[in-house]
């Protein structure tokens, strides 16, 4: 009775199987940033929603927004600098003031842009003013 050799994968099949499934993940690791920074920036959309419904419920408590100096901290914590609004009825947030979804703090702008009352503003992923593309910033206006 003859002895049949184990057959199994040949150096060349192992490094060829090894390079398809590196370029394979490759492949996926690119869509998956691409789908994190469009969830990034749709999150930090939806808080600025949420910071700007709640600017509007101080307005309806205090009979004003909160000013520059002020800033968005005010929806937190009862602001101590002038003018100190007498029926502030807060926290308007859930939760302490985050930073935007790249670590950088939200702008605040009282009176803010094209007239309006407020603007708030995140400069995105690079963290500075300015930019287009994947660098634009975000304000509460568009």
């Amino acid at each position: 009775m003859r002895l049949k050799k184990d057959s199994g994968f040949t150096f060349i099949e192992t490094i060829i199987t090894i390079t398809i499934i590196v370029i394979l993940t490759a492949a996926v690791g690119f869509s998956a940033v691409k789908f994190i920074e469009r969830a990034k920036f749709a999150a930090c959309r939806n808080q600025i929603e949420s910071f700007r419904l709640s600017l509007q419920s101080y307005f309806l408590d205090c009979g004003m927004y909160p000013t520059a100096a002020q800033g968005l901290s005010a929806l937190w914590e009862k602001p101590v600098l002038a003018p100190v609004p007498a029926q502030w009825n807060g926290p308007y947030l859930d939760r302490q003031l985050p930073d935007d979804p790249w670590g950088t703090a939200y702008r605040y702008k009282n009176p803010g842009d094209k007239n309006l009352p407020f603007t708030i503003i995140s400069y995105g992923p690079d963290g500075q003013e300015g930019g287009d593309g994947q660098n634009a910033d975000i304000y509460s206006w568009e």
